[in-house]
C-alpha cells in the first residue's frame, strides 16, 4: 500500500483563502436563463464604436461557394444526361453531389480568402506594460491526469508572473471529477502548490458534488458565485497551455475593446507523438492557419467560440449566456452539449462582439492519440452540433451566427450524405450493367445508351479533388514561403513529403471515419444519447482486441463492397478502390494510428514535423518538467482512501473545502451514502474500507465530514 507524502499543515493554513476552504469569498452575478423564442433588441449592449460587417469577404466566400456548386452541379447533370433525360436515381445522385460539393466548396473559398489574408504582413504587436482590470483564469477538469493538469496551471502562472502583471490574474481549478482518486489527487496537488506559493498565491480550487450541465454548468457555477470579482475570465481546457504574453495580450485586447464579449485564439496542437496525433498536429499547424484566417475574415465581429483558450467579458456572459434546457429528452432535448457555439450566439445577440485573434502566438492544446479516441470525442461533438438544429432558429440571432450553426450541422451530415452518394453511384452502375438497353425507346430513332459521359465524369472528379485538396496546398505554399517554418519542418523537400504522407494517410483513414461518423449521426437521429466520458489524452495504444471489436464490421463492409463491386464491373471496383482499401484495412489502420513507435519513427526522420517540435515553446518545456516532478509525487497513483487516512492535514483540509451540508428531506435516502456509512462503521482497517467500498460509495464517504473522520480513525492494518 503506497502512502503519499504528507501535506505541510502549517503552510496550508498560512496560504488558506478567506473562506477557510479552497475558494475566496463569493461575489455573485445573476445569470438568468435566456429565452430562445423571444428577444427584445433594445435590451442588449449598445456598442461604443460602430462595427462594419465584412460584406466583401462574405460575398467572396459564400458567392464563390455558390458559383462553384452551381458549376459542379451543372457538370454532374451533363454527365448523367449524355443519353437523354436523367432518371430519378440519377437526379438523386445530382442532389447528393450538390449537397456534399457545397461543403468542400465553402471550405475552398474560405481557404482562398485566408490565403490572401496571410500573405499580408501582420501588424507588429507591442507587449502590454500595464493592465487596469482583473481576470480569472479558469481550468475546468473532469477526471483528468492531475500531474499534467496542475503542471500546466503552475507553468502558466509562472509565465504570467514573469511579465510583471501577475497581480491582475487569479487562477481557478474547477473540478467536476466523479472518480474519488482523481478528486483527492487534485486536492493534494492544489494544497501542495498553494502551500509552496504562499498566502499571495491567488490560486483556488473547487469541487462540485454534482456535475450539473457538465462544463457549461461548471463555468456557470463559477460566474454566479465568484464572477463579480472579475471583469474577464479566460477559459481553458485541461490540456490547454498558453504563454504568459498571450494571456496578458488577451486581457489587454479586452481592455482596449469595450465592445468585445469573447476573443478567441487559434490553439496549435503540440506534444503529440502517436501516428494519428502527429497527423492532426501537422495538419493543424500547416493547413489550420489558412482555414482560421478565412473564417476570421468573413466572420468579422460575428465570430464563434470554441470553448477554450479564449477570454470572455464576465458580466456580458452572465447577462447573456444562461443556457436553457431544450424541450424533450436527449439527444436533441435536455441540456445543450456544444454550449460554446450557443454562448457565442447569445452574447452576440446581446450586442457584444465575438472575434478571433488568429495571429496571436502562444496558444496551445493537445489532441486525442488514436482514431478510436477521436471517434469517441466526435460522437459527443456530433450530438452537440445536431442539437443546434433546435437553436438555429432562436429569436434575434445574427445571420452569421446562424451560418456557424449551419456549418457545424452540415459538417456532421456530410458523412452520411457522402455514404448515400456512394450507394446511389453503385446502384446506378449496377443498373447500367444489368438492364438491357432500350436503344430506340425514345420518340425518335436515335439510340439511347444508358451510360455516363466518361470525359465529363473525369473532369468532374478532377474538379472535386482540386477543390478538396486546395486548402492543404495553400497552407503548404504559405509554409514554404515562410523561411523559419520551412527550415523547422526539415526544409522544402521534407515539408512537401510530409504533406504527401498526410494526404495519403488521411485518405486511408477517411472511409473508416466516414462510416463511423455516419453511424454516430444515425444513432443520434434514432434517439441514442452519447453521455459525456472523460477524454483520453495520453500516448498509450488501445488493446488489439478492442480495436478488432470496434472495426470488424468496417472490415466486413469493405470486403463485401469490394466483392460486389468487382462482380458488377471492374471499372466500379477501380473507382471504389480507395474506399474499399480503407475499410478492409480498418483494423491495422486503427492499430497503427495509436502507435507511439510509428509516430516517433516519423519524428526521427523529420516527417510530419512542426516548428513547435524543432523549437518547443518555453511554456511547454516548463509544463513537461513540472509534470514529471508531479508524477514522481504519485498524485495519480495513490488510492484516495489511503491518502486521506495517511495524512491528517489532508483530511482536515479536505473537510474544510467541502460545501456546507444540506438537511436531507425526510424519506429521501441516499443509498450510496447509507451503504458507505454502514461499511465504514463496520470496517476496522483502511484495507477493509478499500475492499468493501464501491466507487460511488467512496464518493459519498468523501462528501461526508463525519465519515471522513471515521476513515481517519481506522487502523492501518490488523495488529
Amino acid at each position: 500500500m503506497t502512502v503519499p507524502p504528507a501535506i505541510d499543515a502549517a503552510r496550508v493554513a498560512e496560504a488558506s483563502p478567506d473562506d477557510g476552504g479552497g475558494m475566496p469569498r463569493e461575489a455573485p452575478l445573476a445569470m438568468p436563463v435566456q429565452d430562445l423564442s423571444h428577444w427584445d433588441m433594445g435590451q442588449g449592449h449598445r456598442p461604443a464604436r460602430p462595427g462594419r460587417d465584412p460584406w466583401p469577404a462574405r460575398i467572396l466566400v459564400f458567392g464563390g461557394a455558390l458559383a462553384l456548386t452551381a458549376f459542379g452541379g451543372w457538370q454532374m447533370v451533363e454527365t448523367v444526361s449524355v443519353s437523354g433525360n436523367p432518371t430519378a436515381l440519377q437526379l438523386v445522385l445530382v442532389v447528393l453531389f450538390c449537397l456534399t460539393f457545397s461543403w468542400i466548396a465553402l471550405a475552398f473559398t474560405s481557404a482562398v480568402l485566408g490565403f490572401g489574408m496571410l500573405l499580408r504582413r501582420p501588424r507588429p504587436m507591442s507587449a502590454p506594460t500595464a493592465l487596469t482590470t482583473r481576470t480569472a483564469v479558469l481550468m475546468p477538469v473532469y477526471n483528468e491526469a492531475t500531474a499534467r493538469t496542475f503542471a500546466g496551471v503552475e507553468a502558466m502562472r509562472e509565465a504570467v508572473e514573469a511579465t510583471g502583471l501577475g497581480d491582475h490574474f487569479d487562477w481557478y481549478v474547477l473540478s467536476d471529477s466523479t472518480q474519488p482518486d482523481a478528486w483527492i489527487a487534485e486536492e493534494r496537488a492544489f494544497l501542495e502548490l498553494r502551500g509552496r506559493l504562499g498566502p499571495d498565491a491567488r490560486l483556488y480550487y473547487r469541487h462540485r458534488a454534482k456535475n450539473h450541465h457538465r462544463k457549461a454548468g461548471n463555468i456557470g457555477d463559477f460566474v454566479t458565485r465568484w464572477g463579480g470579482h472579475y471583469e474577464h475570465m479566460l477559459v481553458l481546457d485541461a490540456d490547454s497551455l498558453m504563454s504568459g504574453s498571450a494571456i496578458v495580450a488577451l486581457a489587454y485586447a479586452m481592455e482596449a475593446d469595450p465592445d468585445a464579449g469573447i476573443i478567441q485564439t487559434l490553439p496549435l496542437i503540440i506534444n503529440r507523438n502517436t501516428l494519428f496525433a502527429r497527423l492532426q498536429q501537422f495538419a493543424a499547424r500547416i493547413y489550420g492557419p489558412v482555414i482560421a484566417a478565412g473564417l476570421s475574415a468573413w466572420s468579422g465581429r460575428d465570430g464563434n467560440y470554441w470553448g477554450h483558450n479564449a477570454i470572455i467579458r464576465t458580466r456580458a456572459f452572465a447577462e447573456s449566456c444562461g443556457l436553457p434546457d431544450l424541450p424533450g429528452k436527449p439527444p436533441f432535448g435536455g441540456h445543450i452539449l456544444s454550449h460554446d457555439f450557443v454562448e457565442a450566439a447569445l452574447i452576440r445577440r446581446s450586442g457584444w462582439a465575438v472575434y478571433m485573434l488568429h495571429r496571436l502566438p502562444g496558444s496551445y492544446e493537445e489532441s486525442p492519440p488514436s482514431l478510436i479516441d477521436v471517434a469517441v470525442r466526435d460522437r459527443r461533438w456530433a450530438q452537440g452540433n445536431l442539437q443546434h438544429a433546435r437553436v438555429i432558429g432562436a429569436a434575434g440571432l445574427h445571420p452569421a451566427t446562424r451560418q456557424h450553426f449551419a456549418t457545424g450541422i452540415a459538417g456532421y451530415l456530410a458523412s452520411p450524405l457522402w455514404l448515400m452518394q456512394l450507394v446511389v453511384g453503385i446502384l446506378l452502375v449496377l443498373q447500367t450493367a444489368t438492364e438491357r438497353p432500350d436503344y430506340f425507346g425514345g420518340a425518335g430513332f436515335s439510340p439511347v445508351f444508358p451510360r455516363f459521359d466518361p470525359v465529363r465524369a473525369l473532369q468532374l472528379f478532377g474538379l472535386t479533388m482540386a477543390v478538396l485538396l486546395a486548402p492543404k496546398v495553400l497552407g503548404l505554399i504559405l509554409a514554404l514561403l515562410d523561411a523559419p517554418v520551412r527550415r523547422a519542418c526539415g526544409g522544402a523537400g521534407r515539408l512537401i513529403l510530409s504533406s504527401l504522407v498526410e494526404i495519403l494517410l488521411s485518405a486511408l483513414v477517411a472511409p473508416v471515419a466516414m462510416v463511423i461518423q455516419s453511424g454516430s449521426v444515425i444513432g443520434i437521429l434514432l434517439g441514442r444519447d452519447t453521455g459525456w466520458n472523460p477524454q483520453r489524452r495520453d500516448d498509450g495504444s488501445i488493446p488489439l482486441r478492442d480495436i478488432v471489436r470496434r472495426h470488424r464490421w468496417h472490415t466486413v463492409l469493405g470486403l463485401v463492397a469490394g466483392i460486389a463491386a468487382f462482380a458488377i464491373a471492374t471499372s466500379l471496383f477501380l473507382w471504389m478502390s480507395p474506399t474499399i482499401l480503407g475499410l478492409v484495412l480498418a483494423i491495422p489502420i486503427s492499430w497503427a494510428s495509436g502507435q507511439l513507435t510509428l509516430g516517433l519513427a516519423l519524428k526521427r526522420r523529420m516527417l510530419l514535423a512542426t516548428p513547435e517540435e524543432a523549437s518547443p515553446p518555453e511554456i511547454a518545456l516548463r509544463a513537461a518538467a513540472l509534470a514529471t516532478r508531479n508524477a514522481a509525487r504519485g498524485y495519480d497513483d495513490t488510492d484516495s482512501l489511503v491518502a486521506i487516512h495517511a495524512d491528517p492535514a489532508l483530511a482536515h483540509a479536505h473537510s474544510r473545502m467541502l460545501p456546507k451540508g444540506q438537511r436531507r428531506p425526510r424519506g429521501a435516502i441516499d443509498a450510496d451514502q447509507t451503504l458507505a456509512a454502514a461499511k465504514i462503521c463496520e470496517a476496522e482497517t483502511v484495507a477493509e474500507a478499500q475492499l468493501w467500498l464501491s466507487q460511488k460509495e467512496r464518493m459519498a464517504l468523501l462528501h461526508d465530514r463525519a465519515l471522513v473522520d471515521r476513515l481517519v480513525r481506522l487502523e492501518t492494518s490488523h495488529a
